[in-house]
């Protein structure tokens, strides 16, 4: 009995190393579909294990590999299988999305790439639990200087001081300034205190000379412009 154990143990783990072979071939061949290229990325976090039923569960849980990534560390382990050092895998790829971004935000002067502004707003607040408030600073020609963690609020609250946004501001030489927060709710603009303190901040700004270019606000899919919508004529 134990020789035949030890045969099936073998078998499969001779399966698992030809499937993840044949995974990366398809790679490389630029043929592997979402839910193959999921459980391939698995495979090197979780390497001596058959990944295939944890990567059709995490799918359905979240709905898309971009969703898994941006889950929160807490949301993550709640999975039976998922462990604290997967979790963290998957974070520290998410994290390398965001610094592509920000090189290349820093790069050229952000109205050049407003898709990019967008996804990377997108990016930053996917995932979160509570309210951040986060302030970019850009210089002279638009370009991303600083994107700070103003603040980490409650479910439907993250505080704004617009004293700090503008010592900051000054701190960088900065002469543009991007707000951007998240409502945890899908789909739910701006509210009259999100429009009261961006114009606080505009106001106190300008008197140092530097411009509100916008107040970003991410909510579900949707990321809300203060500009777009007029809300800082």
């Amino acid at each position: 009995m134990a020789s035949v154990g030890k045969q099936l143990k073998s078998d499969n783990a001779d399966f698992r190393v030809g499937h993840r072979e044949r995974l990366r071939q398809k790679f490389l061949a630029g043929q592997i579909a979402d839910y193959e290229l999921f459980e391939l990325l698995l495979s090197y976090a979780i390497p001596r294990r058959d990944v295939r039923p944890l990567s059709r569960q995490l799918l359905k849980r979240y709905g898309s590999i971009y969703d898994v990534l941006t889950a929160s560390v807490d949301s993550l382990v709640e999975n039976p299988g998922i462990r604290e050092n997967t979790a963290v895998f998957f974070k520290v790829i998410h994290q390398i999305m965001l610094k592509g971004y920000q090189c290349k935000l820093a790069d050229k002067p952000i109205f050049h790439n407003m898709d990019g502004i967008s996804d990377y707003c997108k990016l930053q607040m996917a995932g979160k639990t509570v309210e951040e408030f986060r302030v970019l600073y850009l210089d002279q020609e638009l370009r991303l200087l600083a994107d700070d963690l103003h603040s980490v609020g409650t479910i439907d609250w993250a505080a704004v001081y617009t004293r700090e946004i503008l010592k900051r501001a000054l701190d960088l030489n900065a002469r543009s300034v991007l707000l951007l927060h998240n409502h945890l709710i899908p789909q739910t603009s701006f509210s009259t205190e999100d429009i009261e303190i961006t114009t606080e901040v505009r106001d106190v700004l300008a008197v140092a000379g530097i411009e509100l270019f916008d107040h970003f606000l991410v909510s579900g899919d949707i990321l809300y412009s203060a500009r777009n919508m007029h809300l800082l004529d």
